[in-house]
């Protein structure tokens, strides 16, 4: 039997965390192992609790989401631990900063019942929580306003650019693919693959650039200028 989806809950609204714990704890393949109201508790609960997901608010007095995002992504012994932020600002800025945090993906606190709990699955699959349209729209608007490395020859460029180089020329046609919103099943209808094959270049391209998931592959595209981010 699996077993079940380890989630930290964590925001200064102790009302919110209690609603978030009867629905996550309502649903038999995932369950509640702390919570946490401020950024600094999240890190030691995170390390404690070994859980697999953190529903992490941005905006907390003392130790803020992002900050303790940072930290929980730069842990080698936190590899495991996705981090989905939830926020009541739904603006491209943050979405693009908790991504570089770290972040597995953004929801935002009035999001659907369901949709919290598909977010639960999907980061704890280790996929990322952006829609094709937040990956087009929301990422790269806010990176072409000046937002990323100044068209790849920023810091960004020079930290990715010996990674990027170990890719493959076809670990770097699907990395472009998924930095555009694709899905593996799309990649794999462009390229005449199956998806299990387009899986495992994003899987070996995640590896190669140190990547946690899927959302970090679109932050390594735009950052390290491999993908020019255009204004519509």
């Amino acid at each position: 039997m699996t077993p079940p989806i380890r989630v930290l809950l964590v925001d200064d609204q102790a009302l919110l965390r209690s609603a978030f714990r009867v629905l996550v704890d309502s649903e038999t393949d995932m369950v509640v192992v702390g919570e946490a109201a401020d950024g600094a508790q999240a890190v030691e609960l995170a390390r404690s609790t070994r859980a697999d997901v953190v529903l992490m608010d941005i905006r907390m007095p003392g130790t803020d989401g992002l900050a303790a995002t940072r930290v929980i992504s730069a842990d080698p012994e936190l590899t495991g631990v996705r981090v989905v932020m939830l926020t009541t600002f739904e603006v491209d800025e943050y979405v693009v900063q908790s991504l570089r945090a770290g972040a597995s993906g953004f929801l935002g606190k009035g999001a659907e019942p369901d949709e919290l709990l598909a977010a639960i699955r999907i980061a704890a699959a280790g996929e990322a929580l952006l829609s094709p349209a937040a990956t087009k729209g929301l990422i790269a608007t806010f990176l072409a306003q000046g937002g990323g490395s100044g068209g790849g020859q920023g810091a960004g460029a020079t930290e990715y650019s010996e990674r990027l180089s170990a890719l493959t020329g076809r670990e770097r046609e699907v990395l472009v693919l998924v930095a555009g919103g694709h899905s593996n099943d799309e990649i794999a209808e462009r390229l005449a693959v199956s998806p299990l094959t387009v899986k495992t270049h994003v899987n070996r391209a995640m590896a190669k650039l140190g990547a946690r998931d899927r959302a970090q592959l679109v932050v390594i595209a735009y950052e390290s200028g491999l993908v020019r981010p255009r204004a519509e």
